[in-house]
C-alpha cells in the first residue's frame, strides 16, 4: 500500500499567509525523510484558511527541496484554466524533476459566488469537464494540433472524483482519487471499476482514498489534534467563511452551539484517529472495502511539531496496511 500526504497550506492563527506556504515545503522534505511515497498541493481561491492558489508553482517550490519523493496536484480544477497552460506548466515540471511528477486535475468550481465571478466561471456554463481532460492530454501526449512545449515525457494523469468525475475517468482510462461519502458506497467505485476503458499507461483501474488520518499517543491525543480542523469546518458552516487553524487550547466548547457541536462530532466521526494499532484495522478494511492502491492522508492541524510526529506515525504504516 502507497502512502501519501495532501498539504492545504493550511493558515494558522497569528501567522501569515507566507507562513503556511514555507510550512507545505517544510512538510515535504520530512514527507520524504519518513519515506512516505507522494506529497500532494492543492488549488483553493479566496478561501482565508488556505494559502495555496497555483498548485503548479508550489509543486516546483516541493520539487526543488526534495530529491525523490513524488509530487502531485490534488489539484489543478480545469474549469479554471485552458488545458493548452496546465500542459505547459506540468511538462515544464517534469522536463526539470524528470519521474516525480503527478497531475491530479479535479471540476470544482470557486468557494463563492464573488471568488466564481473573479474566475470568470458562471456556475450554469456548460460542463466540459471530459472534453477538457482529452484536450490536456492531447497537449501532453504530443496529438494536438499546437505542440505543448517543452516535448518530455507526460506526467501521469489524475481525477479527482465523484460520482460523475467517476464515469468520466473510467471512460478515459483514468486512475481516481476520491473521498468523502463516496468511499461509504460501493456502487460508484463499482461502476467505476466495471466502465473502465484500460490504456497503454492504465491497463487497470486505480483508486486512491482521500481522507483525514491522524494518529497519536493515545484516542484523546488524537482528537485533540483533529479538534482544530473540526472547528474551522464547523464555523465554515456557520458563517460562511473557512477560518485559519487555531491551537486545540482556543477551541473552548463553551462556544458550541448544539449544532456546532453535532457539525464537529460528525466531522470527527468521519476522520480516522486514535492509536497506531487502532488506525491500521480500520484502513485494512477500507483497502479491503475499496481497492484502494494508495492512502492519500489530508490531515491537518494547528501544531506543527504535533503534526510532524503524526506523519511519522502514518508513515510506520507503509508496508502492514493493504
Amino acid at each position: 500500500m502507497l502512502l501519501s500526504l495532501l498539504d492545504r497550506s493550511r493558515t494558522r492563527s497569528g501567522m501569515d499567509d507566507a507562513s503556511a506556504l514555507r510550512h507545505t515545503v517544510d512538510r515535504a522534505v520530512h514527507a520524504e525523510k519518513i519515506g512516505l511515497h507522494r506529497f500532494w498541493v492543492a488549488e483553493h481561491h479566496g478561501v482565508p484558511g488556505i494559502a495555496s492558489g497555483a498548485p503548479a508553482v508550489l509543486a516546483a517550490a516541493v520539487a526543488s527541496r526534495t530529491s525523490h519523493i513524488r509530487v502531485g496536484s490534488g489539484g489543478v480544477m480545469l474549469p479554471n484554466h485552458q488545458p493548452l497552460i496546465v500542459a505547459e506548466q506540468f511538462l515544464m515540471l517534469e522536463s526539470l524533476f524528470p519521474g516525480r511528477i503527478d497531475l491530479g486535475v479535479g471540476r470544482s468550481l470557486g468557494f463563492t459566488e464573488p471568488v466564481r465571478a473573479a474566475l470568470r466561471r458562471d456556475r450554469d456554463a456548460p460542463d466540459t469537464f471530459e472534453a477538457d481532460i482529452a484536450e490536456l492530454r492531447s497537449y501532453l501526449d504530443g496529438s494536438a494540433p499546437v505542440t505543448a512545449r517543452p516535448v518530455t515525457t507526460p506526467p501521469p494523469v489524475f481525477v479527482l472524483a465523484t460520482g460523475a468525475g467517476l464515469e468520466v475517468a473510467a471512460r478515459a482510462g483514468l486512475p481516481v482519487v476520491v473521498g468523502g461519502p463516496v468511499i461509504q458506497q460501493p456502487d460508484p467505485l463499482a461502476m467505476y471499476r466495471r466502465s473502465f476503458r484500460p490504456t497503454e499507461s492504465n491497463p487497470e483501474p486505480h483508486v486512491i482514498i482521500s481522507l483525514d488520518v491522524t494518529i497519536a499517543a493515545d484516542t484523546a491525543d488524537a482528537r485533540r489534534l483533529a479538534l482544530p480542523e473540526a472547528w474551522a469546518m464547523a464555523r465554515s458552516r456557520r458563517e460562511g467563511e473557512f477560518p485559519a487553524l487555531e491551537p486545540a487550547s482556543a477551541v473552548d466548547d463553551s462556544r458550541w452551539t448544539p449544532r456546532t457541536r453535532e457539525r464537529i462530532e460528525t466531522s470527527l466521526a468521519s476522520t480516522v484517529l486514535g492509536t497506531l494499532g487502532q488506525v491500521r484495522p480500520r484502513l485494512e478494511e477500507l483497502i479491503g472495502r475499496t481497492g484502494a492502491r494508495e492512502i492519500m492522508a489530508s490531515t491537518s492541524t494547528f501544531d506543527r511539531a504535533e503534526l510532524f510526529d503524526a506523519d511519522a506515525a502514518f508513515a510506520q504504516l507503509a508496508g502492514t496496511v493493504g
